[in-house]
């Protein structure tokens, strides 16, 4: 059985979770502009690589604390 990590919900229309699948991640990305994004990854080093290209720190300049919070969510997968 998968499991399933919420990494954050702004509402229905934007989230982003987290299924471990053994060693395989897949991570659902859903915004009210992209739709849903779907990303397999086969561990978390690779997830990892990713999240710090898609939430770069200098994007949350001013609001470092939010991103604090989404990198210790993701940590916890």
């Amino acid at each position: 059985m998968a499991k399933k990590h919420l990494i954050y919900k702004k509402d229905k229309w934007n989230m982003l979770t987290v299924e471990v699948h053994g060693r395989q991640l897949v991570l659902r990305e859903i915004s009210d502009q992209w739709g849903e994004e779907c990303h397999t990854f086969l561990g978390r080093p690779e997830m990892m690589q990713w999240v710090s290209q898609r939430f770069p720190k200098e994007q949350f300049a001013g609001n470092e604390e939010e991103w604090d919070q989404l990198m210790a969510a993701f940590k916890e997968v």
